[in-house]
């Protein structure tokens, strides 16, 4: 499958929303653009999880290129999705290299959120590119979180630094960031315990885990990426506020993009925290990971509306 196949496999949710509600909107030819029609409209786009600004946007510049006038749905469809575009404009840099020595990667989000198959999926990635990667398992109070990661870092061929059960996970980052180091490796990747992003000493335990990283490099993590699963609608929200509070997020991975998603919730997420989606997953295997795209992702959610 292309990568726009997959993200319209993933956005099928979101996809079918649009689909059938704008549909409705035109079941005539053509509609006048009242107040009525912009209502159906404004609700139409907030059941994609986009939130209600950038749907009251969408839905006032429809206002002001259309009022009064009748207009089909062709006429429409080109202008929410080049107002979409805007929103979700962003630079097209997955990850930034650090100029010399290792680059750290500090991986961060709730309980099930889909951090671990995430993380082994960047470290696929890199290894692919030939690069070498120590992984560095930060959630010690889960044994199946650490053995899990092990399983992965087995099967994409990185190493992976450990700690005993219940472990300070700050002294695991540490450890994980010294043998990148002993090693002349390229990619450290830390993962962290899940958390809700309401549990401050554990926020707090997060912000201890990054200053740790900086006594060994100090301009470490280069990146601190929160994994976003992309069935968290509105809830995203809160969570790229607590997170990045807590420890400075530079950007997204939306995580199980998996055909019962709608993924809309990403746009208030960039426009509130610009913060921007890295990369997208978009199935189960280590290879499952795509870097995002901005004009694939708009087409893809209005895929199926025609």
């Amino acid at each position: 499958m292309s990568l726009l196949d997959r993200f319209r496999q993933g956005l099928k949710k979101s996809a079918q929303v649009l689909n059938t509600d704008i549909r409705d909107l035109f079941k005539q030819e053509g509609r006048l653009v009242d107040d009525e029609f912009l209502g159906e409209l404004f609700a139409a786009l907030v059941r994609t999880d986009m939130g209600g600004g950038p749907a009251g946007e969408t839905r006032d510049e429809i206002r002001r290129e259309f009022r009064g006038r009748v207009v089909t749905m062709a006429d429409l469809l080109e202008t929410v999705q080049t107002k979409l575009r805007e929103f979700m404009a962003q630079d097209e840099v997955p990850i930034s290299i650090a100029a010399s020595g290792p680059t750290v990667i500090m991986v961060v989000g709730v309980n099930g959120s889909g951090k671990t198959t995430s993380i082994a999926k960047l470290a696929q990635m890199f290894v692919r590119d030939g690069k070498q990667v120590v992984l560095g398992a930060g959630d010690t109070f889960r044994a199946a979180a650490v053995e899990q990661l092990s399983i992965w870092a087995d099967r994409v061929d990185a190493e992976i630094v450990t700690g005993r059960s219940g472990q300070d996970p700050a002294s695991v980052a540490y450890a994980a960031v010294a043998r990148t180091l002993e090693l002349d490796a390229d990619i450290c990747i830390v993962d962290t315990a899940g958390r809700l992003q309401t549990q401050s000493n554990l926020m707090q335990q997060l912000s201890k885990i990054r200053r740790v990283i900086e006594k060994h490099i100090p301009e470490a993590p280069h990146e601190v990426l929160l994994v976003l699963d992309a069935t968290a609608g509105q809830n995203g929200l809160s969570q790229a506020k607590g997170f990045s509070e807590a420890v400075k997020c530079s950007g997204i991975v939306l995580a199980k993009l998996d055909g019962t998603a709608k993924g809309g919730v990403v746009i208030p997420i960039r426009r509130q925290f610009d913060l921007p989606v890295k990369y997208v997953g978009v199935g189960e295997g280590a290879d499952d990971l795509a870097p995002f795209n901005v004009d694939e992702f708009v087409e893809a959610l209005f895929a199926d509306v025609k």
